[in-house]
C-alpha cells in the first residue's frame, strides 16, 4: 500500500524545479527593478540632452556644465544597472534577448558620450565664442581653431565609436517602443558625430585652407540635381574663390559654355571610361559622373586652369539642395525675377526657372546671381550657428565634396565623407552603392524618385548581399506638352519628351562577385565594370511618366552576406527611401 508520499527521486525533482522557478522569479524581479531604474536614468539623460543643446546654443556654459554633470551621473547609473551578469545573461534569452542587449548598448553609448565627448566639448567651447564661432565681419578668426583641435579630436573619436555601436543594434528585433528609442538615439548620435566631426575637421584644415599662410584659390563647382550625375548633378556653373587670412571672396564666375569639349579627352581611370566612355574626359559638365571625387576634383581643376590659368589649391562641389539649407540660415534670397525661401529655392532653381526664363543664356545669368547673392549673404548676414547647422546638414547628406591639391590636407580630408571617395570596407562591415546618371539631355530628374532596399544572408550556400533599386518617373502625364523643351530634352538625344532615361549603376562589397542582375524580374544585357575591387553593373532605364522599374542585383563571396552593410548613393533632390528587409534569393 502507498503511504501517500512521492518517491524520493520525484521529491528531489520537485524540489529542484521549485528552486529553479524561485530563482527565475527572483531573477525576473531583479532585472525588472534594474530595468525600470535604467530606463528612468536614460530618460533623464534624454531630457538633459535637450537642455544641454539649448544651453550651448545660447552660450550659457555654466548651465551647460551643470547639465553635463547631471547627464553623466544618470548615464553612469544606467550603465551600472545593465552591466551585471544577470542582466547580461538575459541578453541571450530567445526573443527577449535583443531588448536587453539594446538597453545595455544605449546605456554604454550614453555613458561614453557623457564622459569622453561632453567634457572635452565643453572645454573646447570655453575657447571659442559659441554665438559667432569665430565668424566676424565676413571673415573667420583662425586663432582659436588651434586651441580646440585636441578636445574636438577626443570628442569626435568617441562619437564615431558610439555611432558605430548604435548602428549595430538590431532594432528590428526589439519591441516597438524600444525600436523607436533606438531610432531616436541613432539620429541624435549621428547628428552629434557629424557636427563634432565637421568642427574637428574645420579646426585642422581651415587655418591653412583659408589662407593663414598666404592666399588660396578654389574652384567651386555647382551641380544641378535636375540632371543627375554620380556625385549629385551635372556641373552647371563654376566660380573661383579666394581665401586669405580667413576672409573669402568671389573672384570669378563662369558657366559650362565657357569650357568647350576637349578634342583629346582627359586621361581618367579605367572604371570611369568603362561606365561613361569619354564623356567625363571631354565635357566639364560630365566630370561629376566620376564616382570618386578624389579623381573628379583634380580633373575639374585641370579644366579650369586650361581655360583661365592660374593656381588652383582645391575644388569644392555642392549641389542645389545646399542652397535650401543655406537659405534657411540667411533668410529669403532675391535673384532675377524670383524671391526664394528655404521652402521653395530648390523648386525655383531646378524647375520654375526653366518655365519662366526659356533662354539658356539668361538662365545662366540668373543662376550666377543666385550663387553670388547666397554667397554674399552667408558671408555678411548669416547667423554663424545656423550656418554651421546648414553646412553640417549638407555634409551629412553628402552634398559637399572637397579635394585639396595639398597632400597633407588631402590626407585629412580622406578620413571624412567630405572627400567624396568611395569608402573602404572594414573587417565586419561593407559598403554598397547606387549611382544615377541621366542621359535624357534635359532636366527631368526634378520628377525622379528612388528607393533602395538591401538584404543580406545566404543563397545557394554562398554569403549574399542583395540590393534592390526602384526608379520612378513622377512627371505629370502630359509632361511632353506642358513642360519646356529645355526640361524634357526636346528629343534632341532621341528620348521621347516627358520620358526619363537614366544609367543606374550598382556596385557591391569589395571583393564580392556579381551573381545575379535583373530588371523587373527579367535578365537583360547589362554593362559591367570594376570600380577598384568592386563589381559593378549598370542598367539603362527608360521610363515614361508614371512608370517605375526595379533593378535587383546580388553579390556573393568575400565581403557579402551577414555583415553590417551601409548604402552610398547619388544625392538626389529628395533622399531615397532606404530600407533593409529579409533576404529572398533572386538567383
Amino acid at each position: 500500500m502507498s503511504d501517500g508520499r512521492l518517491p524520493r527521486q520525484r521529491r528531489w525533482v520537485g524540489w529542484a524545479l521549485g528552486i529553479v522557478l524561485t530563482c527565475l522569479v527572483l531573477l525576473v524581479g531583479w532585472v525588472t527593478v534594474r530595468g525600470i531604474g535604467a530606463v528612468e536614468s536614460l530618460q533623464r539623460v534624454a531630457d538633459g540632452a535637450a537642455g544641454l543643446k539649448s544651453a550651448i546654443a545660447e552660450g550659457d556654459l555654466e548651465r551647460a556644465a551643470d547639465i553635463s554633470d547631471t547627464i553623466a551621473i544618470h548615464a553612469a547609473s544606467a550603465r551600472d544597472l545593465t552591466a551585471d551578469p544577470v542582466w547580461q545573461g538575459f541578453g541571450y534569452v530567445p526573443w527577449l534577448g535583443p531588448n536587453f542587449r539594446a538597453v545595455s548598448d544605449i546605456a554604454v553609448i550614453a555613458d561614453d558620450v557623457a564622459q569622453d565627448a561632453l567634457e572635452p566639448m565643453l572645454a573646447a567651447a570655453a575657447d571659442i565664442d559659441l554665438t559667432s564661432l569665430g565668424f566676424r565681419d565676413g571673415a573667420i578668426d583662425l586663432g582659436p581653431l588651434g586651441l580646440i583641435q585636441a578636445p574636438l579630436e577626443t570628442a569626435s573619436e568617441t562619437l564615431d565609436t558610439a555611432l558605430d555601436r548604435a548602428v549595430r543594434i538590431d532594432a528590428d528585433a526589439t519591441l516597438p517602443p524600444l525600436a523607436d528609442a533606438v531610432g531616436e538615439m541613432r539620429a541624435a548620435v549621428t547628428e552629434a558625430a557629424t557636427v563634432v566631426g565637421t568642427l574637428h575637421g574645420a579646426s585642422v584644415l581651415l587655418p591653412s585652407m583659408l589662407g593663414a599662410n598666404g592666399p588660396r584659390f578654389y574652384v567651386l563647382a555647382m551641380q544641378n540635381n535636375a540632371e543627375l550625375r554620380s556625385s549629385g548633378g551635372i556641373v552647371g556653373s563654376v566660380a573661383l574663390l579666394r581665401a586669405e587670412n580667413g576672409r573669402i571672396s568671389l573672384e570669378r564666375q563662369a558657366s559650362a559654355v565657357d569650357f568647350p569639349p576637349l578634342e583629346a579627352p582627359l586621361t581618367l581611370s579605367e572604371s570611369t571610361v568603362a561606365l561613361f566612355e569619354d564623356g567625363p574626359g571631354r565635357y566639364l559638365q560630365n566630370l561629376s559622373s566620376i564616382p570618386d571625387f578624389t579623381e573628379a576634383g583634380p580633373a575639374i581643376a585641370t579644366r579650369w586652369q586650361g581655360v583661365f590659368g592660374g593656381t588652383v589649391d582645391g575644388v569644392v562641389a555642392v549641389d542645389a539642395v545646399v542652397a535650401a539649407h543655406l537659405t534657411d540660415a540667411v533668410g529669403p534670397l532675391s535673384f532675377g525675377p524670383f524671391t526664394a525661401t528655404a521652402d521653395d529655392v530648390v523648386r525655383i532653381l531646378l524647375s520654375d526657372i526653366y518655365a519662366t526664363i526659356p533662354d539658356p543664356v539668361v538662365q545662366d545669368q540668373v543662376f550666377a546671381q543666385a550663387a553670388a547673392g547666397l554667397f554674399g549673404a552667408a558671408l555678411t548676414n548669416g547667423d554663424a550657428p545656423a550656418l554651421l547647422e546648414a553646412l553640417t546638414a549638407s555634409a551629412g547628406e553628402n552634398r559637399i565634396r572637397i579635394w585639396s591639391a595639398h597632400e597633407e590636407e588631402q590626407r585629412v580630408l580622406a578620413d571624412s565623407s567630405l572627400s567624396g571617395a568611395i569608402p573602404a570596407d572594414g573587417d565586419d562591415e561593407s559598403h554598397v552603392g547606387v549611382l544615377y546618371n541621366d542621359t535624357t539631355g534635359g532636366k527631368m530628374d526634378f520628377y525622379a524618385r528612388q528607393s533602395i532596399t538591401t538584404a543580406i544572408g545566404t543563397c545557394e550556400g554562398e554569403p549574399t548581399t542583395q540590393i534592390r533599386v526602384t526608379f520612378t518617373n513622377d512627371a505629370p502625364a502630359d509632361a511632353a506638352t506642358t513642360l519646356p523643351p529645355y526640361v524634357t530634352g526636346g528629343e534632341f538625344y532621341g528620348v521621347p519628351a516627358g520620358t526619363i532615361r537614366t544609367l543606374v549603376a550598382v556596385y557591391g562589397p569589395e571583393g564580392a562577385s556579381l551573381s545575379h542582375a535583373d530588371r523587373d524580374g527579367t535578365e537583360e544585357p547589362v554593362q559591367t565594370a570594376m570600380i577598384g575591387s568592386r563589381s559593378t553593373v549598370q542598367h539603362d532605364v527608360l521610363l515614361a511618366p508614371g512608370e517605375s522599374s526595379t533593378i535587383t542585383v546580388e553579390f556573393q563571396g568575400t565581403g557579402a552576406g551577414e555583415r553590417l552593410t551601409r548604402v552610398v548613393s547619388t544625392p538626389t533632390i529628395e533622399a531615397p527611401d532606404t530600407t533593409r528587409e529579409e533576404l529572398r534569393c533572386a538567383s
